[in-house]
């Protein structure tokens, strides 16, 4: 439950970096600027150590993808994530192990996490949505 509510502490905060520097200078903040600030959210925020940093990384990657469907296709600005909303998730794309037989996915920072498998699949897989 933590990871999820850090990325969403992160993707708020992002947002409303992103919104105050344009507000203030006219500056657009890229994801790679927002990741740069993630070491001293850190230091600010001394849980946020306890998260895979990747997780951290995606949740900013999300909001910069949000702003470029903003942009390109008009589908409204990114809003806020609430802890209200029921449909919750985040990614981690790497260093997560999927175990067919004993139903489980082992993530970092988090461990084994029971799951309910329903079929095998193949092929290379790219990032874990939880």
């Amino acid at each position: 439950m933590s990871h999820i509510h850090a990325c969403r502490f992160v993707y708020n905060h992002s947002l409303e970096q992103k919104i105050r520097a344009y507000e203030q200078n006219g500056k657009r903040l890229s994801c790679f600027d927002l990741n740069n600030q993630l070491p001293a959210l850190k230091v600010e925020h001394p849980w946020l150590a306890d998260i895979n940093s990747q997780s951290l990384q995606y949740a900013n990657r999300n909001l910069d993808n949000a702003f470029t469907r903003f942009f390109r296709e008009k589908k409204g600005f990114p809003k806020f994530r609430s802890k209200k909303n029921p449909v919750q998730s985040f990614q981690v794309p790497q260093h997560y192990r999927v175990e067919f037989e004993s139903n489980r996915v082992k993530l970092p920072k988090i461990g084994d996490v029971k799951t309910i498998l329903h079929r095998k699949f193949t092929g290379k897989v790219k990032y874990a949505t939880i």
